[in-house]
C-alpha cells in the first residue's frame, strides 16, 4: 500500500543509481519487477526517453537515507 508520508529518495538497493529501486521502494512494488518494467518499457519506446528520464531523476532524486 502506498504511504504519502516517505520521501522520494535513491535506494541503497542499486544496481546503478538506485532510481528504480527507489521509486518502487516508494510505490510499495519489489524493485526488480519494477527495473524489470522500467527496461522494458524504455526499450520499447525507442530507449532514449526511458534514459534521459533516468539520468534526469538521477540527478534531482536525494541520496539513500545513512543506516
Amino acid at each position: 500500500m502506498y504511504d504519502s508520508t516517505r520521501t522520494l529518495r535513491r535506494s541503497s538497493d542499486a544496481l546503478i543509481a538506485g532510481v528504480c529501486g527507489g521509486l518502487a521502494e516508494h510505490l510499495g512494488w519489489p524493485p526488480n519487477r519494477f527495473r524489470l518494467g522500467y527496461v522494458l518499457v524504455s526499450i520499447l519506446s525507442v530507449a532514449f526517453p526511458g534514459i534521459l528520464v533516468y539520468l534526469f531523476l538521477w540527478f534531482v532524486m536525494p541520496g539513500p537515507e545513512s543506516r
